[in-house]
């Protein structure tokens, strides 16, 4: 009895699933192990990050983007769906589809998570799509274990009194496009889970400007033989002559002193070497191929094609498919789903050389399964009448049957016509 009351409980448990990370604390953004402090908008200074999130988020926005329907063989682009000119064009008044696609993106690889309100007609269809700010949004769930969305709206962000109000959005009214996370709700900031490998390149950063802002100069110590009676002020004198802009003048030494540098110098220090791997960590985070980040010492004119077609298929592929199920669930209503579906279009980005694309085009045209418009279609180019043989479909003419192929036909025919005989 105690054994099903324990499978009751936790079956109940299951059935009304807590959102542990909710509100900003899914971020753990803060002082990472080097010291620095590592959030969003620091991260961003880091060139490897922003070249990064810039790569990423400029190839999803620029994608082709369309609403489709499902036809009895195959599918059709529906440009007169409300929601195509939105998804294609302008997702509201004030900012294109590559902007809104861009911005949301960027959230996503920042802090985990885009969100979007959804402003519905009486109708319910989408009429527009707002991007909102992730550290504002906080996911919860009500006492009917329905999800709540509650974002806090700034109402006078410019001015001292930091007015704002807290308005609570359904999940109809919230496309939420969620990375990586625990719970299946939120997804957890990239830059979080990686603060301490972005903390060294930003503490290996900020070494690197501190060091050439004194001239490139160590620092090091002055030695007197004898007794000097105000050192401190002898400190002060060295340091206006012979740091930041003066730090290459020539300094006359007087008394018997000499003077010994102090410090590491960087090449020893490993000073380069760490920037530089430090470019391919976080080139890791992201999963970018180096190169596309200014790392070329690994790519040569032979593999940086399969590097950029690995790019597509295993990292935009997946947050691809985020986006497209994400907005088939949120956008479209419940009784279209089952009609029609919205995705990208990455077959340009897998195309290939122009070299590659005509063997490829050449060989299925032989083979029988591309016509001259399915070959034009890809190219974007405008298809040929029925008249011309556009859309005729060709084998190469020396391909036969093995039945009917050389003496092995002739003795086949043999075969048969004795038989007949008899």
């Amino acid at each position: 009895m105690k054994i099903l009351r324990f499978f009751e409980k936790f079956i109940h448990s299951r059935d009304k699933p807590k959102n542990e990370l909710s509100g900003t604390l899914q971020y753990y953004f803060g002082r990472s192990a080097a010291g620095q402090t590592v959030n969003q908008r620091t991260a961003m200074q880091v060139t490897a990050v922003y070249a990064c999130v810039r790569i990423l988020a400029e190839s999803i926005a620029g994608l082709p983007l369309h609403v489709y329907r499902y036809k009895d063989k195959g599918k059709e682009m529906v440009a007169d769906h409300p929601l195509y000119p939105l998804l294609h064009d302008e997702p509201n008044p004030e900012m294109t589809s590559f902007i809104f696609r861009e911005t949301l993106m960027g959230h996503l690889l920042l802090y985990g998570n885009a969100y979007a309100q959804i402003i519905r007609d009486g109708y319910g269809r989408v009429k527009w799509l707002y991007p909102l700010m992730p550290d504002r949004m906080d996911v919860q769930r009500d006492e009917g274990e329905q999800l709540v969305y509650t974002y806090t709206r700034y109402l006078d962000e410019f001015g001292g009194k930091q007015r704002y109000e807290e308005v609570k959005l359904r999940p109809d009214q919230v496309l939420h496009i969620p990375g990586l996370g625990y719970d299946g709700l939120i997804g957890y900031s990239p830059i979080a889970m990686a603060k301490n490998a972005i903390g060294v390149s930003m503490a290996a950063e900020e070494f690197g400007s501190t060091f050439f802002a004194n001239g490139a100069t160590p620092s090091g110590l002055l030695e007197h033989p004898g007794v000097v009676k105000d050192p401190e002020k002898l400190r002060q004198s060295w340091h206006a002559q012979f740091s930041g802009k003066n730090s290459h003048n020539v300094a006359v030494l007087e008394e018997g002193m000499t003077y010994k540098p102090m410090s590491v110098p960087p090449n020893d220090a490993q000073f380069l070497e760490t920037r530089k791997f430090q470019i391919d960590e976080i080139a890791r985070i992201f999963r970018v191929p180096p190169h596309m980040v200014g790392d070329l010492d690994k790519s040569s004119f032979s593999n940086i094609e399969q590097q950029s077609l690995e790019f597509v298929k295993y990292t935009l592929n997946p947050w691809v498919i985020r986006w497209e199920q994400a907005m088939h669930k949120a956008l479209l209503l419940p009784g279209e789903k089952q009609h029609y579906f919205i995705k990208f279009n990455v077959d340009g980005l897998l195309r290939g050389d122009y070299q590659s694309r005509m063997n490829g085009y050449a060989i299925g045209r032989q083979n029988g399964w591309l016509s001259a418009n399915d070959i034009r279609e890809m190219e974007n180019l405008n298809p040929i009448s029925e008249e011309e043989g556009g859309n005729l479909y060709l084998i190469n003419g020396n391909m036969t049957k093995l039945k009917d192929a050389g003496l092995f036909a002739n003795k086949q025919q043999a075969i048969q016509n004795g038989g007949n005989n008899d």
